[in-house]
This record gives C-alpha cells, sequence and structure tokens, in this order.
C-alpha cells in the first residue's frame, strides 16, 4: 500500500446530502461480507451499495465496479476491502462522481503493479497456507481452514456459511495490472488492522 493524504477530514457531501457508498469485497468472498456494516451505515442516513464483483479478472472486477459507480445518483465514496482496493484503484480513475477512497485492509496499487509483486514484498500471509487451487486455477480456501485463516472474527457457523458460500477468485487477477489509478488524484484513507489475516 501507498500512504497518501489519509487525514481527519470530514468526506467530501454535495449539497448537504451525504454521499452514496459503494462497497467492493476481496477474493474469496461477496457482497454479503458488507453484511454488518451496511446496516450500520444505512442507520447513519447512507445510501448503500455492495458490489458482486466476479472475480475472474481484474478488468472484469473494475468494470462492473464501475456499472455500479455510474448507477449511483450524485457523489461516491468507494470502499475496498483486501483486493478489492485494487478494484477501487482502477474504477474510480477519472471518475468525478468518486470523492473519496477507502481502503480497509487492502491493496492501493501503483500503475503496472501487480498484486503477486506487492505480496513479494512482505511474509508470506498466514492465509496462504490454506490456498487452494481448483482445476481452472482459481483460488479457493480450505473449508476445514476457513474460519482460522480468513473469518476468526465471526461465530464458527457464520464461517461454515461463509466457507460454502465462498466465491474463489481466478489466480490470474494477481498477475493482471492497472494503466490508471486513483488514489493519487481522490482523497483516500487506509484503516490497516494488526490481526486481518
Amino acid at each position: 500500500m501507498h500512504p497518501t493524504s489519509a487525514t481527519s477530514r470530514e468526506l467530501p457531501q454535495a449539497s448537504n446530502s451525504k454521499p452514496a457508498i459503494v462497497l467492493v469485497h476481496g477474493a474469496f468472498a461477496d457482497g454479503t461480507s458488507w453484511q454488518h456494516v451496511i446496516p450500520l451505515l444505512e442507520q447513519d442516513g447512507y445510501r448503500v451499495t455492495a458490489v458482486q464483483i466476479p472475480l475472474t479478472s481484474l478488468a472484469d472486477d473494475v468494470a462492473t465496479t464501475k456499472r455500479v459507480i455510474d448507477n449511483q445518483k450524485g457523489s461516491v465514496v468507494l470502499v475496498g476491502h483486501s483486493y478489492g482496493g485494487n478494484v477501487i484503484t482502477g474504477a474510480a480513475a477519472g471518475n468525478s462522481q468518486v470523492k473519496a477512497l477507502v481502503y480497509v485492509n487492502a491493496f492501493a496499487p501503483d500503475v503496472g503493479e501487480k498484486t503477486s509483486d506487492l505480496n513479494k514484498k512482505y511474509a508470506a500471509a498466514p492465509i496462504s497456507k490454506a490456498i487452494i487451487p481448483d482445476a481452472a486455477n482459481f483460488l479457493y480456501i480450505d473449508r476445514g481452514k476457513f474460519h482460522e485463516f480468513f473469518a476468526q472474527d465471526v461465530s464458527k457457523a457464520e464461517a461454515r456459511v461463509m466457507a460454502a458460500t465462498q466465491k474463489p477468485i481466478a489466480s490470474a487477477a494477481f498477475e493482471q495490472s492497472l494503466n490508471e489509478i486513483a488514489w493519487k488524484k481522490i482523497p483516500s484513507w487506509f484503516i490497516v488492522t494488526q490481526s486481518d489475516v
């Protein structure tokens, strides 16, 4: 990740109305991974949409997110978790409707930077021990290791449902990069936790 202008400034809002919030999930998940966050934001009066990215390629995921952004009325705050940071970085590039980016334990690549390159800069994440490919080279998390390595903060029952419904990602997506990035031009905030595996 690259640090930028994370400050305590208020997020920009258009004519006293709250921006729409668009949430982008990471690998091995889908939009329901935001199920505990969405009600909190809606309770505070935000219109929230969780994107269902296909995880078939970075380009497909960016295109899907762009369609969701274009469907919003007014300004947008774009939020990405993990691999979803790659997606928001590309989807917001050149879009004046997006007023802020929020990276939640997320990648924020530079132009031409691949996720695999970013991962090589650090020690292997514990989750790497739980990832398995299928015959088409889509990556899954071993269901027996899902709670331990991916969803420690939810109940075992909820983790079992998440494991059963997990969305695999094409391994090729980690080898793809962006030609345009948004975080250098759009105000960006980064949330980095100490225990996210």
